[in-house]
C-alpha cells in the first residue's frame, strides 16, 4: 500500500489537531500525513505535555479510516504504529522495546510517545489519528520528564526528520494493510515479541501499592495481564497500572 506525501507544517500547535481539522474539512486520502519539527502545544497520553526542542525531533500524526474494525479491538491501530516505530528504530541501534501500551523505549528510556485519537460511528471506528513524537537530534531535556532519550544521544549521530518519517509511514503501510487483510495474528505476535519488560519479574504500582510481577500476556482489548510473585492473576486496561523504573 502506498501512502501520499506527507504535509510538512514550519509549526503548529499539534500535528493531531491540524489533521484533526484537515479531515473535518477536506476528508484527506487514507494513511495522510503531516509533520513538524516544532509543536508549541504537542499532547501525550495521561493529559501530558511532549517536550521537544524547536527543530531538533520529528513530530508527526496520519489518517486512517477503519470502519471495518470494531471498537473493542482498536487497541490493532495502537499496535500497527508501535510496530512501525520500533521496527524502523532498531534500525539505528539495539535494545529498541515497546513499552505497553504504545511508548517506545531504548533501554529503560523513553524514545517515542504516541497518541492515538478514534472517531466511532456505531461500533467500528470510523477515523483513526495516531501522533508520535520521536526525539531524534535532541541533546538536553530540560522538563521533569523521567526518563527521555533522543535516537542523537544515543549514538552520537544526527538524523534527518523527513528520512525517518518515510522509513515509519512505509511500515505503517504494511502493517495497516495486514490489518485490513485481517492477518491480526502476525501483529499481534510481532508486539508481544517487541515488548518492554516481556520476560522476568520487575517492579510495578496500581492502586493498591508497589509489586513484582511479570507479563502474561496482552488481550486483544489492549489489557495487560501480569502474575505477581505469588502466583495471582492481575489484570489492568491502560492507566491502572504504572511501570516503576
Amino acid at each position: 500500500m502506498n501512502y501520499p506525501t506527507p504535509i510538512r507544517l514550519e509549526e503548529t500547535t499539534s500535528t493531531n489537531s491540524y489533521l484533526a481539522e484537515l479531515c473535518n474539512r477536506q476528508h484527506p486520502a487514507e494513511l495522510t500525513s503531516v509533520y513538524t519539527s516544532y509543536q508549541s502545544a504537542g499532547r501525550g497520553q495521561r493529559g501530558n505535555s511532549w517536550e521537544s526542542e524547536a527543530g531538533a525531533n520529528l513530530l508527526f500524526s496520519f489518517v486512517v479510516y477503519p470502519d471495518f474494525l470494531e471498537a473493542r479491538k482498536q487497541f490493532l491501530l495502537s499496535q500497527v504504529t508501535a510496530l512501525a516505530l520500533q521496527e524502523v528504530l532498531s534500525q539505528y541501534t539495539a535494545d529498541i522495546t515497546i513499552k505497553w501500551p504504545n511508548d517506545i523505549y531504548w533501554k529503560d528510556k523513553k524514545l517515542c510517545g504516541t497518541l492515538i485519537e478514534n472517531d466511532l460511528t456505531g461500533t467500528c471506528i470510523s477515523r483513526s489519528i495516531s501522533g508520535t513524537g520521536v526525539n531524534l537530534n535532541q541533546q538536553h531535556f530540560i522538563s521533569d520528564a523521567p526518563n527521555p532519550v533522543s535516537l542523537f544521544q544515543i549514538t552520537g549521530k544526527t538524523y534527518h526528520p523527513t528520512d525517518i518519517l518515510h522509513r515509519i509511514m512505509e511500515k505503517v503501510s504494511v502493517y495497516y494493510a495486514q490489518l485490513q487483510a485481517g492477518q491480526t495474528d502476525g501483529i499481534t505476535g510481532l508486539y508481544k515479541q517487541a515488548l518492554y519488560r516481556k520476560e522476568g519479574f520487575h517492579t510495578y504500582k496500581d492502586a493498591g501499592g508497589i509489586f513484582k510481577a511479570c507479563i502474561r500476556d496482552i488481550e486483544p482489548s489492549g489489557k495487560l495481564i501480569l502474575e505477581d510473585e505469588n502466583g495471582t492473576r492481575r489484570e489492568y486496561m491502560f492507566k491502572e497500572v504504572e511501570y516503576i523504573l
